[in-house]
């Protein structure tokens, strides 16, 4: 499939990845659960909790180039978070891939996770995404539409019934916390926790 069916705006690009599969050599993974993220305030999808959403840098420059690129970085120094690039070519937008089932490459995945007590514990959650996959900062701007990629996308067919899908705020983000871009299917065991930030302005509550 070609990587244009993402060159989309973030929250179909979202939708779009849920259960498509992300191989790393041996080791494939279904995606369950996804967040998305739009781009600077120069773009049609201004993104304050975006890494872009203050503009380009080094570090972002693949979020403002085509879709189906790997944007990889690390969270608090330690986990590395897989996201796929999305929106057409100089917009800049990525979705995060917070949660997947294990598929293929389960022994493999399982070394690279001894803390896992389960299989769906393998992929549940976004640094724990890349621990089973085993991608690092070194595969930041892999091609996944390619197939001599060493990290690969294959979208799987559209999700079209609304059911099939929830959704609701993103995860521990303190700007635009209620911005309903998270996205995940249900019926799946690896789908992690949702978490507010403590940083997030309070939400009104009616009285």
């Amino acid at each position: 499939m070609s990587p244009e069916l993402l060159a989309v705006e973030p929250l179909a690009a979202a939708r779009r990845l849920l259960g498509a599969t992300l191989w790393s050599g041996p080791v494939g993974m279904r995606i369950v659960e996804v967040e998305a993220y739009g781009g600077d305030p120069s773009g049609p999808w201004h993104d304050p909790a975006a890494h872009s959403g203050r503009g380009r840098t080094a570090r972002n420059a693949v979020m403002f180039g085509p879709p189906g690129v790997l944007y990889v970085y690390l969270s608090y120094g330690m986990h590395t978070c897989v996201n796929v690039t999305s929106g057409p070519d100089g917009i800049a937008s990525a979705v995060l891939v917070r949660a997947g089932e294990i598929i293929a490459g389960h022994e493999k995945a399982r070394a690279r996770r001894p803390a896992a007590r389960t299989d769906a514990d393998l992929g549940k959650g976004p640094g724990n995404v890349g621990s089973a996959l085993g991608i690092t900062l070194d595969d930041y701007g892999a091609q996944l539409f390619d197939a001599a990629s060493p990290i690969r996308l294959e979208l799987g067919p559209e999700i079209t019934d609304p059911a099939a899908i929830s959704v609701g705020p993103r995860v521990g983000v303190s700007l635009a916390a209620d911005r309903p871009w998270r996205l995940w299917l249900p019926d799946s065991a690896a789908v992690s926790a949702y978490r507010r930030s403590p940083r997030a302005p309070r939400l009104d509550l009616p009285a």
